[in-house]
């Protein structure tokens, strides 16, 4: 996970949130949540991602929405991470629908 979020974090998302669904959600422990303000953003965030993931061996199970970089699913069983524009995610507005969910919104540091 702190693989996944560091590495999201060198491309500097408009928002990194992070969601606990432990003991609420039966498909996964937690949802990692950031935004990009642009579509070759997105692309960087999922591809820096997969491969800091890749490197510590962890096993990608699924990915949606590359190729249009509204919004990337990345599905790593314990961990699934959305990767929106900006746009999309305001529209389906994940943090409200998993609202009970305790949540960390993560700063990156300043580089």
């Amino acid at each position: 996970m702190q693989v996944a979020i560091a590495a999201a974090a060198e491309i500097k998302p408009e928002s990194l949130v992070l969601l606990d669904l432990r003991g609420i959600c039966s498909f996964t422990d937690r949802f990692l949540i950031c935004s990009a303000s642009s579509q070759r953003q997105v692309h960087a965030i999922a591809d820096r991602i997969e491969e800091g993931l890749s490197a510590r061996k962890a096993r990608l199970h699924h990915r949606e929405g590359y190729e249009e970089a509204k919004w990337i699913l990345l599905d790593y069983g314990d961990l699934v991470i959305h990767i929106f524009d900006e746009e999309t995610r305001a529209y389906y507005d994940l943090e409200r629908l998993w609202r009970d969910a305790p949540r960390t919104r993560i700063i990156p540091p300043e580089a």
